[in-house]
């Protein structure tokens, strides 16, 4: 195993770095740029919508060239070149791509991921100060899903075809059919005084003031204003991991050795809980570091949107749209490094729940 653990933390660095390459690569064709966005803002644009004047048609910033292509922007003009090149060295776009690109990698070897162009603010202290709300909400859905979804799965198997898997079976459909983000709109409309009651917060973690409450108090404001966006996370990731639970389950149960068991006189609790329930949890329960990953870094952009919630999804989404390519590439490296380091944690846990699993045995 010490091996295998070895051999596969030595693959982060090539795949990590295959990543970021890539990506660097594409962001270089995007057309804007931190430039462009700066140079529209001191032209009174806000960065939206750029015109040029090309062959006598109008073009839109989807349209574009990347920078130093075709004709200049029309926002550039009128620009004294001095305060353009300026702006270019604020940005560190005075140098050849292969020269930012390695700084950035060395810089990224010791944590330093650079500031925000925008923000004026280090990107690591910008993902650490954001991280709360993510994990926050990542890891309590997770954890409510494995809860909802593996119970629910189990029973689903043991009375396959019977009432209950049938009702259940809607409940899941409609689950799986209603995506994460239009439910959260739901329970706004619903519970947060959009048209009914407003028995929940619309935004943030804790009430302005909060910090000046007893503990008690505190943990219960933010499980107040954690309620609607966790519930928005788990109503549209529970379905998957159910319907995988029972069909583990009634894969396991219909295998010969539960026969075998049931015709030596093992009860059926017995069955179900020291010898089905070790085989079909490998894949549910290996696949958590994952499951996690996913919600805290995809399903949770559009909830963190809605009920206004200042996190990681938000602030990627936004260091997008203003194309600050250091907040970009830092949060790319840390999901990045995460992703790969939890997938190995998944490995592990199969060796948890299956000790019989040798992955040095593997050819």
């Amino acid at each position: 195993m010490g091996a295998y653990l070895v051999r596969r933390l030595l693959l982060v660095v090539p795949t990590l770095f295959g990543i970021i390459a890539i990506n660097f690569a594409v962001v270089q064709l995007a057309p804007g740029g931190p430039v462009e966005q700066m140079i529209a803002e001191l032209k009174g644009k806000g960065g939206g919508m750029t015109e040029r004047v090309a062959g006598g048609g109008t073009e839109t910033s989807a349209s574009r060239p990347p920078p130093g292509e075709g004709t200049a922007y029309r926002g550039r003009r009128g620009l004294d070149p001095a305060l353009v090149a300026d702006i270019r060295k604020l940005f560190g776009f005075d140098k050849p791509p292969l020269t930012r690109f390695w700084l950035m990698l060395r810089g990224y070897l010791t944590f330093d991921l650079g500031r925000s162009f925008f923000r004026d603010r280090s990107v690591l202290t910008l993902i650490l100060q954001k991280m709360p709300v993510s994990i926050s909400l990542g890891l309590w859905s997770t954890v409510l899903v494995y809860l909802i979804s593996i119970p629910l799965g189990i029973m689903k198997a043991v009375r396959d075809g019977s009432r209950f898997d049938v009702i259940s079976s809607l409940f899941v459909l409609i689950g799986y059919a209603v995506p994460g983000f239009l439910f959260a709109v739901l329970l706004v409309v619903l519970f947060a005084g959009g048209s009914y009651v407003q028995w929940f917060p619309l935004r943030g973690l804790v009430s302005e003031g909060s910090q000046d409450w007893s503990f008690p108090a505190r943990v219960a404001d933010y499980l107040w204003h954690m309620v609607l966006p966790i519930t928005a996370l788990v109503v549209g990731g529970f379905a998957t991991l159910t319907i995988l639970t029972k069909n583990c389950f009634l894969e396991e149960i219909r295998k010969q050795y539960v026969v075998t068991a049931r015709a030596k006189g093992a009860g059926e609790q017995r069955i179900l809980y020291r010898h089905v329930f070790r085989n079909a949890m490998l894949l549910i329960v290996a696949g958590f570091p994952s499951a996690f990953i996913g919600i805290l870094f995809t399903s949770a952009l559009l909830v963190e949107i809605i009920f206004s919630l200042d996190g990681l999804g938000l602030l990627g989404f936004e260091s997008a749209i203003r194309r600050d390519y250091p907040v970009m590439f830092g949060t790319l490296y840390i999901f990045t490094l995460l992703g790969l380091l939890m997938q190995i944690a998944g490995d592990m846990l199969y060796t948890v729940v299956d000790p019989r699993i040798d992955f040095e045995a593997r050819r």
